[in-house]
């Protein structure tokens, strides 16, 4: 984590103050549930007795509100008085106490406390707050082996009860019928404590905190269904007979809460393996880094030392091929740096004294020595991190339907299945007692959420699949939710909507020179040359299938180009400036040159025996695909933004050929992150495409990143979607996917609550005294597995829907 250390202070020992980058953010602990929560928040305090008491949500305020001596005196609550000191969450990290990193709550950002351990609010495992740096994930392994012990024992489970209920009962024929039960519940027992135990530790957090959400849900729905087939099974005496099958035995639902458990065991392991991969996107960040610098003694000597270990005015040099070590200024040498982290471009950028160079760019050719002026978490690649730290804990609302939801239907289900139970037991037939337990079992059956928690995911899972098959791969649910909402999208230029490579584009011979002479002359000579122009005019040249001479006597000059002999021939390929500086007249094709750059092509000129020869345009080539893409979406009703960190001249040329009105150079990634951020706040769904490290913020601080399946692995760890063959007009593609996916889980939602709105007060024995029906338990857990026979079918005709 990149956090300062906050100064210590004694006036409120009940505080904390964590210091950012920009800004200071005062932490106190809640009086009632005992997190640690941002003072900063309107609303969430209240003052008692001089004192000032801060609250994670209305709720905790309210109940202390109520009664606060019941939470005064609770032990790690100090008074408003005293000599201790505040130590702030990151000065505790940076001192390197163990455990002491930063942990916050995936679904409820504002919690924060030092260590791991369980959000007070939803009693989900919380993580690090910067990020895993290790890869380690404790918590996924143990859902991964919860779910394949739970789906073991499933499995035949399953198999047993429904085999025997489609035989009609000739399974439990065979054995004993105690025995038969036993057997199912030996195998359930493991499945649903110990498989089950996170869902219902979150369930029982959820109800101590009142903030109800899935996790209630899935504990109330389980446990019942878990806890009835218990009682029926030791003791089914308690029934009436009205619930006994034909044989006089009393059905158990064991199948039913386990497989709840291992469904949602498996969506807490694909949702986690989704988390994992976020923090992919931090440490591919942090490996930019290098880890030794070369540092100059003051005696003139040279050694190498960590990274760590480099301070402010440090004197560092940077070899061929090494990576610049901090941000700093260049004080001697001249070297061809590759800052495409930075800026997004191919082409190395010539550095000489007194220019500034950026910690992880890396330097190919020549020598530089450097002063080092930020270190650590002051450098560019460290801002870049934290920015995509921030921007990843950000949350779409998808994930949060079910939870929003059941803030009601949890309440009125218990209700329900109270009231029920009290006026059975008040005014039902004889024995009144049994016929309330089972019909409050029934509600609570009926109403247990196995489709409600299917409607998404199941969705989600097949949408998924159908966009892999177009080339879209699909990180999490939330991306997709989002994008049929996306009204503006932002673009890199290279790699984007651009190949991301040097091309020749253009060659222009002079005088009797011929096209391939000269072509072929200056990829002779560039051969020997690292210089990715030179790449890009010996490739040129190879595919035109042109003979290739050996130079001789060849020379690089930094910053101008390269001279040498081929076959005789003296052979000068380079810039204005070479030419100038050989006297060799330029003005004849001026003309041609200007109209090069104004397409947003680089120049290179040849000379040949002191003569010019010609010309050359490079360039990097809009994708074929790239006009119908942009086309796609200008029809959808989306608007497009080109920001690139190339220079104007060239964005201007890119933009006109494609139609972009609204273009920004020239910027660099906080740029790009800070745009993102301003068209969020004007009300836009933005969406943000690219393909470079430069882009990571901006493609993690967009609702959607969208990164090119050729970029770095940097931008696709950022993104929400990665196109994979980089063609564009699959975004397109998968919008409509997008449209399709929420027409679905909309489909779904409504036909799980559906199945609940009726079946709850059938359950309940509304139509007992007209028609002296009741909806048994069996039956119950019948129509509760046929929603999501139901969510399952509506889900999987998105495989056909037509993109």
């Amino acid at each position: 984590m990149f956090l300062i250390g906050s100064a210590m202070n004694t006036n409120d020992p009940r505080s904390s103050k964590e210091q950012t980058c920009c800004h200071s953010v005062e932490h106190a602990k809640d009086p009632v549930c005992g997190m640690s929560v941002r003072t900063d928040r309107p609303g969430l305090a209240y003052e008692r007795e001089g004192s000032t008491y801060h609250f994670c949500c209305p709720a905790c305020l309210a109940k202390f509100r109520a009664a606060p001596e019941d939470y005064l005196n609770r032990p790690g609550l100090e008074a408003n008085s005293g000599g201790a000191q505040r130590v702030s969450l990151a000065s505790k990290a940076d001192m390197g106490v163990p455990g002491a990193s930063v942990y916050t709550c995936p679904m409820h950002p504002e919690v924060e406390q030092m260590g791991p351990g369980a959000c007070p609010r939803c009693g989900m495992d919380l993580e690090p707050k910067g990020g895993d740096a290790d890869g380690d994930a404790p918590e996924l392994r143990a859902m991964t082996r919860r779910f394949w012990a739970a789906l073991a024992l499933t499995a035949p489970l399953f198999a047993l009860a429904m085999g025997d209920m489609a035989l009609g009962g000739a399974l439990s024929r065979r054995l004993p019928r105690p025995g038969f039960d036993y057997l199912q519940m030996l195998l359930a027992v493991p499945v649903v404590l110990w498989g089950g135990w996170p869902f219902f530790k979150r369930g029982w957090a959820s109800i101590a905190s009142w903030n109800l959400n899935m996790f209630t849900l899935i504990a109330l729905g389980t446990g019942t269904a878990f806890a009835y087939s218990i009682i029926a099974t030791l003791a089914p005496g308690v029934f009436p007979s009205a619930f006994q099958d034909a044989h006089g035995h009393v059905p158990v639902y064991f199948e039913s809460a386990t497989v709840i458990i291992a469904l949602v065991l498996l969506g807490q392991v694909l949702e986690l393996r989704a988390r994992q991969r976020t923090t992919g996107a931090i440490r591919g960040l942090l490996e930019l880094a290098p880890a030794r610098a070369r540092r100059i003694k003051p005696d003139g000597t040279e050694e190498d030392v960590p990274i760590e270990e480099v301070q402010t005015g440090d004197l560092l040099r940077i070899r061929p091929g090494e990576k610049v070590p901090v941000d700093g200024e260049a004080i001697d040498g001249r070297g061809a740096v590759d800052e495409s982290m930075i800026t997004g471009e191919s082409m190395p950028v010539q550095k000489t004294a007194g220019a500034q160079v950026t910690g992880g760019t890396v330097n190919q050719q020549g020598g530089l020595v450097m002063r080092a002026e930020r270190v650590g978490r002051d450098t560019v690649l460290a801002r870049i991190v934290r920015m995509v730290q921030e921007a990843q804990r950000t949350r779409a609302p998808i994930q949060r339907v079910a939870d929003t939801v059941a803030a009601y239907f949890v309440p009125a289900v218990a209700l329900v299945s109270a009231a029920t139970f009290i006026l059975w037991a008040w005014l039902g037939p004889s024995p009144s007692f049994a016929y309330a337990l089972v019909n409050a079992v029934a509600v609570l059956i009926v109403a247990c959420p196995c489709a409600m928690g299917l409607a998404t995911p199941m969705a989600i899972m097949v949408g998924v699949g159908r966009g892999a098959g177009e080339g879209v791969l699909i990180k999490n649910a939330e991306a997709l939710e989002t994008l049929e909402r996306v009204d503006l999208i932002i673009v890199d230029k290279t790699g984007t909507l651009t190949e991301g490579s040097p091309r020749v584009t253009a060659v222009f011979p002079v005088a009797e020179f011929r096209e391939d002479e000269i072509l072929a002359l200056a990829a002779s000579l560039e051969r020997a040359s690292e210089h990715p122009l030179a790449s890009a005019i010996v490739r040129e040249a190879e595919e035109r299938s042109l003979a290739l001479a050996e130079a001789e006597d060849f020379d690089s000059l930094a910053g101008k180009g390269v001279v040498g002999r081929v076959q005789g021939r003296r052979v000068a390929v380079g810039n204005s400036e070479l030419l100038d500086e050989q006297s060799i007249e330029r003005r004849v094709i001026a003309n041609e040159a200007a109209e090069m750059r104004d397409k947003g092509q680089t120049v290179v000129f040849i000379a040949v025996d002191g003569r010019l020869a010609g010309l050359l345009g490079v360039a990097d080539p809009i994708r074929k695909t790239t006009p119908e893409a942009l086309d796609l979406l200008r029809a959808d009703g989306v608007t497009i933004h080109m920001l690139t960190g190339d220079n104007e001249r060239t964005a201007e040329a890119v933009a006109a050929q494609l139609g972009i009105e609204h273009v920004e150079a020239d910027v660099l990634p906080e740029h790009k992150h800070d745009a993102v951020r301003r068209l969020r706040e004007e009300g836009h769904v933005v969406a943000m495409a690219g393909d470079g490290v430069n882009d990571a913020p901006a493609l993690a601080a967009a609702h959607v990143g969208i990164a090119m399946g050729s970029g770095t692995d940097i931008a696709v760890e950022s993104a929400g979607i990665t196109l994979i063959r980089g063609d564009l007009r699959a975004i397109s593609r998968a919008r409509r996917l997008s449209h399709a996916t929420m027409r679905t889980i909309r489909r779904n939602l409504f036909f799980a609550f559906l199945y609940n709105g009726l079946g709850v007060p059938i359950a309940a024995g509304v139509l007992y005294p007209f028609f002296g029906l009741l909806l048994s338990p069996m039956i119950a857990a019948a129509a509760m597995s046929f929603s999501s026979v139901s969510v399952i079918g509506n889900s999987l005709r998105l495989r056909k829907v037509n993109l």
